[in-house]
């Protein structure tokens, strides 16, 4: 079964060929009817011809009464040049069977929607371009993703859904509930302990890297975080590469060739999604990925970072100062401004900084890294583990930590310790830096937030 962008690509003129797809448009005429189908397999649709100058039957007539915007079809027909400008070619159409009627009620009928609009029906949105542009692109990623693992020697690991862990400190997880009978018959929690969403993966993805030193985790992870932005979303996928013996310097060259395999493989494999997003969303998005592509990633560390801010200080909103955590602003000048292109920020304060990062030898800062890139700021965030028992413990203990909670990670220092370095990519905000997006609700198939669950 041959789809739409089979034929587009490499129509073969004079060949008989069916097209299944959804109606997008209709134009209904004296001697004429175009039927634009498309399947969602490209951005291009494929205009199907009826002429009625020759005579149509009137089984064809009334499943062309019936062909609506939005209605399933099945149209055969022969393959043509097409005369109209930027068509490549069109069917020459001698039957339509409609296979799936949309009645009056079907909410796409207009050529455009606001995307406000579109979010309140997530199970049909992926109907427009925009969305089924989206969804392309996702999936491209999604594929590109393992490639690039795959071609560097790391394996796949699938992480815990549910944790007993907080990776990342906040405590905003969403906690996972049920009752079990006990031998006396009294109620009793299912994991015999409190237990949670993910907020990462990355804690156990340390303990197979202490196994077979590259690996990676891609998951669903969740956030219960109180926000309802454009920004946030209360489950969304990570990409979590864990390597031993990786130390800083390695965990950047890694995370630098990352951003530029996908996005490579971005402009290479979606073109017309990508020229789709250039002119209607967000005008000069392929020169921006072009670019860093081809960029050399310049490297500063946090304290220097701070100190240009401090030039300019009278530009932004929050005041830049040693020891606060860079803002989107900040990442905006850094890399529009400074270094004009791509910056990873190294050396953070520890303060700012999650517990496993491994500490610098000034006592106040740690090996860290942040991938900012033009237009969105902040894309990786990762470091370099701590893989010295007593100084990982001693750090716990001064946060207040449980170390009696997390003894299973203290046995990766106790027995075979070795350095490691590891990275986030949350898949979302690459998904939005690709296309332009802005609300990251919009780049994910069914958006979760504070008040959205359905369908």
């Amino acid at each position: 079964m041959d789809l739409l962008k089979e034929a587009l690509a490499n129509p073969v003129f004079g060949a008989a060929w069916t097209a299944r797809g959804w109606v997008r448009t209709k134009r209904d005429m004296k001697s004429v009817v175009f039927v634009e189908v498309n399947d969602g397999s490209c951005m291009a649709n494929l205009q199907c011809t009826f002429n009625r100058e020759a005579g149509l039957p009137t089984e064809i007539e009334a499943e062309l009464a019936k062909a609506v915007t939005g209605a399933a079809v099945v149209v055969e027909g022969t393959l043509a040049e097409s005369p109209a400008a930027g068509q490549v070619c069109e069917l020459a159409a001698k039957t339509i069977r409609v296979i799936g009627e949309a009645g009056a009620g079907y909410p796409l009928q207009k050529k455009r929607h606001s995307l406000e609009f579109l979010r309140e029906m997530s199970h049909l949105r992926a109907r427009t371009n925009t969305f089924g542009a989206v969804a392309r692109v996702r999936s491209s990623l999604a594929f590109a993703v393992h490639a690039f693992f795959k071609e560097r020697g790391f394996q796949y690991v699938h992480t815990p859904v549910i944790t007993a862990s907080d990776a990342e400190g906040a405590g905003a997880m969403f906690r996972v509930s049920a009752d079990i009978a006990g031998p006396d018959g009294e109620k009793r929690p299912f994991f015999g302990r409190n237990a949670y969403l993910t907020v990462s993966g990355q804690l156990e993805a340390e303990t197979y890297a202490m196994a077979l030193s590259r690996v990676y985790t891609f998951g669903p992870t969740f956030r219960a975080e109180n926000s309802n932005t454009a920004r946030h979303l209360a489950e969304f996928w990570m990409i979590e590469p864990e390597a031993a013996f990786f130390e800083l310097r390695d965990n950047m060259a890694l995370a630098e060739d990352f951003i530029k395999f996908l996005l490579g493989t971005a402009l290479e494999e979606c073109g017309d999604d990508l020229a789709f997003f250039d002119k209607r969303i967000r005008p000069g998005l392929i020169d921006t990925l072009s670019a860093v592509v081809s960029s050399k990633f310049t490297h500063i560390p946090y304290t220097d970072a701070v100190a240009e801010l401090g030039k300019n200080a009278g530009r932004f909103v929050f005041k830049p100062s040693w020891g606060f955590d860079l803002q989107s602003e900040h990442e905006t000048f850094l890399t529009e401004e400074v270094a004009r292109g791509p910056v990873i920020v190294t050396d953070y304060p520890a303060s700012i900084k999650a517990f496993y990062m491994k500490m610098n030898d000034d006592g106040k800062t740690v090996r860290a890294m942040d991938v900012l890139v033009p237009r969105l700021g902040e894309i990786i965030g990762g470091s370099e583990r701590e893989a010295d028992l007593e100084k990982l413990e001693k750090r716990m203990k001064s946060l207040g930590m449980d170390t009696n909670a997390y003894s299973w990670y203290l046995d990766l220092r106790r027995y075979g310790s070795a350095p490691h370095s590891g990275f986030g990519l949350g898949f979302e905000r690459l998904i939005q830096y690709v296309t332009g997006m802005v609300n990251i609700r919009d780049v994910i198939p069914y958006p979760r937030a504070v008040g959205q669950a359905a369908p």
